[in-house]
């Protein structure tokens, strides 16, 4: 138990990471299909440049980071196991199952732009960011609140979450197309 809170601290540390990873790959793979409505000179400059950047991105920080908290956070239920008996970690669990597949479909996105598949739209893309907000939150207020926290109203709040984030895009895709 002793090295519980140093194993947090470094699962927190390397969340952190991770989060921020994938938020900004997704906003690279924005940029990356919207430079196919660019002229072919500035397309052909760009497009190598993003696949350069989503490919360092994801491999020296994405995946390690990643890496790092799932390494971590399996420390932690090590060191801890009575944590795997808490209904809240339960939850978090599924909501972090969701998080690397959505970690995984990303990965499969850079390769696919890197082979020259543009199968979405950046207003698809802007959709699919949000789903690591969505996500996080989930996440975030799972292990905050843990056993205080009523799973209905939670579910309501997550849902009207959702509404707000994707109202959102779609006020700013209207405006940005202005």
């Amino acid at each position: 138990m002793e090295y519980y809170l140093y194993i947090k601290s470094i699962h927190i540390v390397f969340v952190v990471s991770w989060m921020a990873g994938l938020f900004y790959a997704v906003r690279l793979f924005i940029y990356h299909i919207e430079a196919n409505d660019k002229p072919e000179a500035e397309r052909n400059v760009l497009r190598p440049q993003y696949e350069l950047m989503e490919r360092r991105l994801w491999n020296i920080i994405a995946v390690p980071a990643m890496t790092l908290t799932l390494v971590s956070g399996a420390g932690m239920i090590y060191v801890n196991p009575l944590l795997l008996k808490a209904d809240w970690m339960l939850v978090k669990l599924g909501f972090v199952g969701g998080l690397l597949i959505y970690h995984f479909i990303c990965q499969r996105i850079i390769a696919q732009l890197r082979n020259g598949i543009y199968n979405w739209t950046s207003t698809q893309l802007r959709f699919w960011n949000e789903l690591a907000t969505v996500l996080l939150v989930a996440i975030v207020f799972t292990v905050v609140l843990k056993t205080a926290i009523d799973w209905l109203y939670g579910l309501v709040g997550l849902f009207i979450f959702i509404v707000v984030i994707m109202s959102a895009v779609k006020i700013y895709k209207y405006y940005r197309t202005k």
